[in-house]
């Protein structure tokens, strides 16, 4: 992949001057599920070492779910890690569907509680459900856009239903409308778009939220992408209100998606991603 080139880093206090937050969060990067038995021995590739990060049962353990969170050095570019990923939240993500718009469009009214659900999915950072089992998540800034990985351990059934599920969206929400509390409508509109041939199923979306922000018109655009990898999946979702970030996301699923593969099998990452490309 080309790298992009560099932009300054800009603080936290950056973005919310331009009147918004990205949206996503949920758990933080030390939050899992069981902590697992010791791992089962397994030799290491020339891309990783051993390491203690997944059962013998090969379930996802807490420790693994955060061995498989991708770095500063998997991104490249200037993106930065945060502390306080589990903490980011975006306005122009709440609002209410205008059923009605889908009523007229002689669209079936279930469609909008599907958009309803992206909407809430996006603004609660679980877009591929709740996890059955241990899960971790990593947030990213660079100057006023954010990316947020996360990795987690899903019932088979559900995530499978659950990507399903993302792939319907471009059709069902490709354009809709939702309001705030206070009045205010957003126009959303939701596209497909490529994901890495890594793992055992992706999807990925475009979404972008017309609206305001500190009482000015802002656009926030987010792209995201769920590989499914066994039983175990990947989110990561990035952009802001400059715009998306597909190639850093791209990035994220590609190394992300190693990174889950050798904690499954029992490996420790490699701590240079340039050794696996």
């Amino acid at each position: 992949m080309t790298a992009r080139p560099s932009r300054p880093v800009r603080f936290l206090a950056s973005a919310l001057a331009a009147g918004a937050l990205l949206a996503t969060a949920a758990c933080s990067d030390d939050d899992g599920g069981d902590g697992g038995s010791a791992a089962a021995e397994v030799a290491a590739s020339p891309l990783a070492a051993k390491s203690p990060t997944a059962s013998a049962s090969g379930r996802l353990t807490a420790a693994g779910a955060r061995a498989a969170l991708v770095t500063e050095a998997d991104l490249e570019d200037d993106w930065a890690q945060v502390a306080n990923a589990a903490s980011w939240r975006d306005s122009l993500l709440i609002g209410k569907v205008d059923v009605a718009d889908f009523l007229t469009a002689e669209v079936d009214a279930a469609d909008a509680a599907d958009c309803q659900k992206l909407l809430d999915a996006l603004y609660g950072d679980d877009l591929l459900g709740k996890p059955s089992g241990a899960s971790a998540l990593r947030g990213f800034e660079e100057g006023d856009s954010r990316l947020l990985h996360q990795v987690a351990a899903y019932d088979k059934a559900a995530l499978d239903d659950s990507l399903a599920w993302l792939k319907t969206l471009p059709t069902e929400c490709d354009q809709f409308t939702a309001t705030d509390d206070q009045g205010g409508r957003r126009t959303v509109q939701v596209t497909e778009t490529s994901v890495p041939k890594v793992g055992d199923a992706r999807q990925g979306l475009h979404v972008t939220v017309q609206g305001t922000a500190a009482s000015a018109p802002a656009t926030l655009t987010l792209d995201v992408a769920a590989v499914r990898v066994g039983t175990d999946a990947i989110t990561v979702t990035a952009g802001g209100l400059g715009g998306g970030e597909d190639d850093s996301v791209e990035r994220a699923v590609e190394q992300g998606t190693q990174r889950l593969k050798d904690v499954q099998a029992g490996r420790t990452p490699a701590a240079d991603p340039g050794e696996i490309d």
